[in-house]
């Protein structure tokens, strides 16, 4: 890896004013489950791509990403510790922060060109990983979720029932969305809210063929599934919300594979 020095580049202007908004805790309702130090390690991995650094590039100082994300540099601190286990970000004492090599990494851009979100195989890879890491992310949410964690997930499941039964595709696929990433949340385990939340990513290339754009059979099916999680995680049962969530995620699979064979077979 090259550690020679390089100019700094400045922040996109559109990442800064994203991370301060988010830091800052504006749209609250969505993100007050989320460590701060996790929406800035995001931003930064957003910068990094934005700017197309490779290994080896420097980052700008601990201080200029606090300014320029309007945080604390302690929470920056914290952001790039995250980012150095994950093998995203490299600090070299005395001489700053680097952009390291992302072998290991969970990231989409790393899968993006791997998955086929039209491959019934490669579906079923993803839910496969999906479940594993959602089964252990609701049964540790079960024992460790804040009262704020469980309003989120509990409003998340309402918003599901709500769009479905109004018809509003949009509202129920962003609350079913807001719904997994807030157990994951609830697990306070950063690597369960990054795997859960690129897997996610990953599954909704799927909307490409059509597969969100309407609801299924199964939607009925989901929601009744996203209140017994939520019940098992809010009464402390990580047995029975781990089941719950392995009930859920193979019943989606189950629609999702009928979905694609019509489609590719008719």
């Amino acid at each position: 890896m090259n550690d020679t020095p390089a100019t700094e580049p400045a922040l996109p202007a559109q990442a800064s004013t994203t991370a301060a908004a988010a830091a800052n805790g504006s749209d609250q309702e969505r993100r007050d489950y989320r460590p701060g130090y996790e929406v800035v390690a995001e931003r930064i991995l957003e910068f990094i791509a934005e700017a197309r650094l490779t290994p080896g590039d420097r980052l700008p100082t601990e201080n200029d990403l606090a300014q320029t994300l309007n945080t604390s540099r302690a929470v920056v601190r914290e952001a790039v510790k995250i980012l150095s286990a994950l093998g995203r970000v490299r600090a070299h004492k005395g001489r700053g922060l680097f952009v390291a090599d992302d072998d290991g990494m969970l990231i989409t851009s790393r899968w993006g060109g791997f998955f086929r979100p039209v491959d019934i195989d490669h579906v079923l890879m993803l839910f496969e990983f999906r479940r594993v890491q959602e089964m252990a992310a609701s049964s540790l949410a079960a024992t460790r979720a804040t009262p704020a964690e469980l309003r989120t997930i509990e409003v998340a499941m309402q918003q599901c029932r709500h769009g479905f039964v109004h018809g509003q595709v949009e509202v129920f696929n962003q609350a079913d969305d807001d719904f997994h990433t807030g157990v994951a949340a609830a697990s306070h385990n950063t690597f369960l809210v990054s795997a859960v939340r690129d897997a996610r990513r990953l599954q909704r290339q799927s909307s490409a063929i059509g597969i969100h754009d309407t609801f299924g059979d199964g939607t009925a099916a989901a929601v009744e599934e996203h209140e017994a999680i939520y019940r098992a995680i809010r009464d402390g049962r990580p047995d029975e919300a781990a089941e719950a969530t392995a009930v859920h995620l193979d019943r989606t699979l189950e629609d999702y594979r009928r979905e694609i064979q019509r489609r590719l077979f008719g």
